[in-house]
């Protein structure tokens, strides 16, 4: 099969990918939109890309794409503990001429509190990726220039670690999704931590009480809801779509009428998937 995932090679999602997928062609692309797009043009079977992080919350961009493809699933989820290392080209020995940060806005997020402490006067700039931003540096030794990234990104562009595990929350991780167009059941020898129910619902024309009208119908059935976050619609203020998800598994008959209720009452729903979640190694 061949497999897309955020590229390029070295970044947190090409880690989780390789466990995911480890007998598979992995395909880089350079940012989440190019992942979507190659799952539904049919370039590749599946893609690998972020959901969520423990500090910086849901990527907003995954879940935009997921809205605006309807017919992309997620097979499964996968969780990867996370660490920020910033870095440097070897030629560069003095870290206090560094001129600039780069890596990626999550990452950068994630370590917000230790570069404004270690280098507060340093701009940081945001990159398609920690991979990209290591690339980067490792293409430019004449310039004075670090990126934050994994160690594996290190090793692979040949750059000199400043600072270890600069990440300003140590329990780090990040969940990611396997989307693609079908509902295959993804298996694997990884630990399995649970499982889960995913859903898009698009409430019914704004009134009072609407969004407890939905959250009802999941309350009297006591479906236990791990996440509900609201996205807008990008029309106009006020206007949105929520990303649900239910612990479990979707075998019960309540929770299965509990699509056809929510379409009685008026609401949109995009059913993602039942899938089971993944813990994966650092």
């Amino acid at each position: 099969m061949k497999i897309a995932f955020l590229g390029p090679e070295a970044s947190f999602t090409q880690l989780t990918a390789t466990q995911l997928f480890p007998n598979d062609e992995l395909i880089p692309k350079s940012n989440i939109l190019d992942c979507f797009l190659a799952v539904q043009n049919n370039e590749v079977d599946k893609a690998v890309i972020p959901l969520e992080n423990s500090i910086e919350g849901t990527v907003s961009m995954t879940l935009d794409y997921l809205y605006q493809t309807p017919e992309i699933k997620i097979e499964a989820e996968a969780v990867m503990p996370i660490a920020h290392h910033l870095m440097i080209h070897p030629s560069q020995e003095n870290q206090d001429s560094i001129e600039k940060i780069y890596s990626h806005p999550q990452a950068l997020a994630q370590s917000f509190h230790s570069l404004n402490k270690n280098y507060p006067e340093v701009p940081k700039q945001e990159f398609a990726s920690t991979a990209a931003a290591a690339k980067r540096v490792s293409e430019n030794p004449e310039r004075k220039i670090a990126a934050v990234a994994n160690k594996f990104a290190a090793e692979l562009y040949g750059l000199k670690i400043l600072n270890e595990n600069i990440h300003d929350v140590e329990e780090n991780h990040t969940r990611f999704i396997i989307i693609s167009k079908t509902e295959n059941y993804y298996e694997n020898h990884l630990e399995n931590i649970g499982k889960k129910t995913a859903m898009l619902i698009t409430l019914p024309q704004d009134h009072a009480g609407g969004l407890h009208q939905v959250l009802s119908v999941f309350a009297w059935r006591n479906m236990n809801l791990s996440k509900i976050e609201s996205r807008t619609l990008k029309t106009k203020l006020g206007n949105y779509f929520f990303f649900v998800t239910v612990v479990g598994g979707w075998d019960d008959v309540l929770y299965i009428n509990s699509m056809d209720e929510l379409r009685a009452i008026g609401a949109d729903v995009k059913f993602l998937g039942n899938y089971k979640e993944f813990l994966l190694e650092a």
